[in-house]
């Protein structure tokens, strides 16, 4: 899984996005590799929900659980033969240049 992250007071609008050329041909180059299974932008932090359990108490907080500059923007669920390949697609990614794409294994 790719975890797309940037810097959320800089982060471009969908529309933004969507017209850029970077994007657009990155994109491009997963749906022709058909390794792509899934993915879609979250909202802004602002929107999230924090939920831990802890001595059986459970305890909501708004907003995200780190305090950071980044935070995850997006995720891609991509199938790759090895990690080099899954490199390679995260380092074509145009937050790799603004941000950073996290390349995470998921359990099978």
């Amino acid at each position: 899984m790719l975890l797309i992250c940037d810097d959320e007071k800089d982060a471009p609008s969908n529309e933004e996005i969507k017209a850029d050329p970077e994007y657009q041909k990155w994109d491009a180059e997963v749906a022709r590799r058909a390794v792509r299974f899934g993915g879609a932008r979250l909202r802004p932090v602002a929107d999230a929900t924090t939920v831990r359990v802890r001595d059986g108490e459970k305890l909501i907080s708004d907003g995200p659980f780190a305090e950071t500059k980044d935070f995850v923007g997006g995720v891609d669920i991509i199938e790759c033969a090895d990690l080099d390949e899954a490199i390679e697609i995260a380092a074509g990614h145009p937050y790799a240049h603004r941000g950073c794409v996290e390349v995470l294994p998921v359990w099978e």
